[in-house]
């Protein structure tokens, strides 16, 4: 595998791949149990795939399939209960938390489907803030914001704050605030789901083109079989597991909205 070493934390190389090379994040039979005292719920059930740099790939299933709970395992916002999940190579089960968080922090960035903006904040404000978290300088940040806010068609309502920004806007300024520290992981959870019809069509053909111009592996969850069918590459989780071949992904992928049984709790879609 082609490598390009970008940093290293207590040992650990943040980046081993380039993008191009194959594959960037990996997950090998990642199982995922939810245990109370009187029950369990299997989330996921032993799932295996692998992304390849630059790769697209959109993720379809009813609510409660196990989406949720893979996007939070990806990005180490959540362990496993067993199985292992590889960026770059690199084994994130050997990960210090402290080099779980520059992970987080540095290669992953996450789009929600609630954009959780900060209201108190500007737009350029909230966008800066994964990077003042980080210790950049607060003129650098604001720049570097400015500069995101640009690129996804905000700059002119840079100083507005959340509650002035329309629900659109409210999810470009999130889409910004995701990339600003210039990630090699894109994920996103259901980041159309409450938005209109042209709101969703204007995201994500703006999530394509910046997976496209910043050569980004782009993972997403969706309702929106339309949607899903553009990505490079479509996956469908029921009941915490991979359906077993595209074609079963593609007849089906109409249906994927359909009315089902929860297997995870709430919010473990």
């Amino acid at each position: 595998m082609a490598s390009s070493m970008a940093g290293t934390i207590e040992g650990h190389p943040l980046i081993t791949a380039e993008r191009g090379s194959r594959p960037l994040v990996r997950a090998e039979a990642l199982r995922k149990v939810f245990r109370s005292a009187t029950t369990e719920v299997v989330a996921l059930g032993g799932i295996s795939l692998a992304a390849d740099a630059g790769e697209m790939i959109a993720l379809i299933g009813p609510s409660g399939s196990g989406k949720s709970t893979l996007l939070h395992l990806l990005a180490a916002l959540d362990t496993p209960t067993s199985g292992t999940v590889y960026f770059a190579g690199n084994s994130l089960a050997e990960f210090a938390e402290n080099e779980l968080v520059e992970f987080r922090s540095r290669e992953v960035g996450f789009i929600w489907q609630r954009h959780q903006l900060l209201a108190d904040f500007t737009a350029a404000e909230n966008v800066a803030m994964p990077l003042l978290i980080r210790g950049n300088a607060s003129g650098e940040a604001l720049d570097t914001a400015h500069a995101w806010l640009d690129e996804v068609g905000l700059l002119g309502r840079a100083k507005h704050r959340t509650g002035e920004l329309s629900g659109g806007e409210q999810q470009r300024v999130a889409i910004a605030r995701a990339l600003v520290t210039r990630p090699k992981l894109l994920l996103a959870d259901e980041p159309t789901g409450d938005l209109d019809e042209r709101n969703t069509e204007s995201i994500f053909e703006l999530m394509q083109r910046l997976h496209r111009s910043h050569r980004l592996t782009s993972i997403l969850a969706t309702h929106n079989s339309s949607l899903a069918q553009r990505a490079d590459r479509v996956l469908a989780l029921e009941h915490g597991l991979l359906m077993p071949d595209d074609a079963k992904i593609a007849h089906r992928a109409s249906g994927c909205g359909a009315t089902r049984e929860s297997t995870a709790p709430e919010g473990r879609g």
